[in-house]
């Protein structure tokens, strides 16, 4: 039994245990997501027989008490190989560490991903409705031209991480937005936000950005990643939280790398695998 641990956010936590899981459906081995087993309570694989409080608590204290083994990916210049070994060597162990990194495997089970981590009902069906609601009345054109562009606005934490290289303003956004909006002149542009600056508000990106429907749903944090994952394109800075959001679907993701908008071309929209191998 493989129980996979860490202590960052949520979907720090999900790209990490689906490292782990790939790894481990590749060999054969069961793997226990300990995050998961008591937080975020919001998808499938929290309602699975191997995700529970009781298995958290048994592999916590056991590892504490040194009765099971772990294998730490916690630093970026770790010894990944000899890591693998001691995986391979012991039936059970504990896996932990941010820097645990399968890509090829990831990808080769990223359906069985997908549908472990499908949002549950109580959080996606409100949220479709929305959209649905907000997107019937605003328009003269046919369904099937409506473009829903995902922004996700990243503030809290980001003022701090890598010395708020990515706390983009308003400004920043709305740039961005209008420029989309120029790349896609025939299309009825639906935009939903998701952020977590309880300043930003519908009103001020609508008066900025005239050309396009703007939508801020205030959804909590899985309604907010299936409102993205529902989008067909989605720009933001750095962020596994969007980077998620375009796994389910594959949706072309722009990544602010700067505040420049005009580095945001129709090329520079890449999907999942592309972004996936290029985490900051």
């Amino acid at each position: 039994m493989i129980f996979a641990r860490d202590k960052s956010q949520m979907c720090n936590n999900l790209l990490q245990y689906a490292h782990v899981y790939a790894w481990g459906r590749e060999h054969g081995r069961k793997v226990i997501s300990m995050r998961f087993s008591y937080k975020y309570q919001y998808f499938h694989i929290c309602h699975t027989n191997l995700t529970g409080f009781g298995w958290y608590l048994l592999a916590k204290y056991m590892a504490a008490l040194k009765l099971l083994p772990t294998a730490s990916f916690k630093h970026s210049d770790c010894d990944r190989e000899a890591l693998e070994q001691k995986m391979l060597r012991h039936r059970h162990i504990v896996v932990s560490g941010w820097n645990v990194r399968f890509y090829d495997l990831f990808l080769k089970y990223r359906k069985d991903i997908c549908d472990l981590f499908a949002i549950d009902s109580k959080f996606t069906e409100s949220v479709r409705t929305k959209m649905q609601e907000a997107e019937n009345p605003s328009s003269l054109h046919s369904p099937s031209s409506i473009i829903r562009l995902g922004v996700h606005i990243r503030r809290g934490d980001y003022a701090a991480w890598q010395d708020g290289k990515f706390y983009f303003d308003d400004e920043v956004y709305v740039n961005h937005i209008n420029r989309f909006a120029a790349m896609h002149q025939a299309e009825d542009i639906h935009v939903y936000l998701s952020t977590n600056d309880p300043a930003v508000t519908e009103e001020t990106y609508q008066r900025l950005c005239p050309t396009v429907h703007i939508h801020h749903l205030h959804g909590n944090a899985p309604e907010d990643l299936f409102m993205l994952s529902e989008c067909d394109f989605l720009i933001g800075p750095p962020s596994t939280f969007s980077l998620v959001a375009a796994m389910y679907r594959d949706i072309p993701l722009y990544r602010m790398d700067s505040g420049d908008e005009k580095t945001m071309t129709p090329e520079a929209f890449q999907l999942f695998d592309y972004w996936f191998r290029r985490i900051q």
